[in-house]
């Protein structure tokens, strides 16, 4: 499934709350063209801004982005260097089209190992746009879903240590209130790009009942056209839970 010239007639009243998005194929797009790796990087901003636009046109409201894995420590430290420059990058570039088109910006993960500079330019963006109310731009920065789910557990343990609940209280609705994600939408969609088919410990929890979409598009090439034709094929699956048609 590659980038598309087609056009997808959506429904939009029945359009998935929250997409996550699994960012792949911008070190293979940047070998594609001849350019160093972090080119690639560089160019996969402009897919995040132009996707977050979208989604927030089309009354989505949230949308996640997995930037940065706990695993991501393992490339080359010049690669991770340059990851940890783009939040700068991205937000100086298009931190005022954000806040005019009333995109909400937010984090999950372990922010605190990012270095301070990193940190600093991330929490101003929050700042900003803590009020307002369209799309909720997600950024899952040193992040990964056994650790969500281990951090969790302990906040529950240290509660029910604490005499705050029962072990009888301890449910999935309880549980999901501890999982980084709390507040927002459950997930209804899931894009990987590139092709590969793995979810790379991305949001293990929320993605239970998520469908999912393996889309052979490289990131830096993924427009609005090819959103349009993912949320198209959303749109045609009949989703069961876990029980009938």
């Amino acid at each position: 499934m590659g980038k598309t010239n087609e056009t997808y007639e959506l429904d939009l009243e029945h359009l998935p709350a929250h997409i996550a998005f699994i960012m792949d194929g911008n070190r293979t797009w940047a070998r594609q063209h001849h350019r160093p790796k972090y080119f690639g990087h560089h160019e996969g901003t402009k897919t995040v801004r132009r996707l977050a636009l979208e989604c927030n046109r089309l009354g989505i409201k949230a949308m996640t982005v997995y930037a940065f894995s706990t695993e991501n420590f393992k490339r080359e430290k010049n690669e991770v260097d340059y990851i940890f420059k783009l939040p700068e990058e991205f937000f100086n570039s298009y931190i005022d089209e954000l806040v005019e088109q009333n995109v909400q910006m937010l984090t999950i993960g372990h922010l605190e190992l990012a270095p301070e500079r990193t940190q600093k330019v991330i929490n101003r963006c929050i700042e900003r746009t803590k009020n307002n109310t369209g799309l909720k731009l997600v950024i899952a920065f040193i992040y990964g879903g056994r650790d969500d789910i281990i951090c969790a557990t302990k906040k529950l343990a240290q509660q029910y240590k604490d005499g705050e609940i029962s072990l009888d209280e301890i449910n999935e609705q309880n549980f999901e209130n501890q999982l980084m994600t709390a507040g927002l939408p459950p997930v209804d969609l899931m894009i990987r790009s590139s092709g590969e088919v793995r979810l790379s410990n991305f949001l293990l929890w929320q993605l239970s009942y998520s469908e999912l979409i393996f889309d052979e598009t490289l990131w830096p090439d993924f427009d609005e056209a090819q959103l349009h034709k993912d949320l198209y094929i959303y749109q045609h699956r009949s989703r069961r839970f876990g029980g009938g048609k």
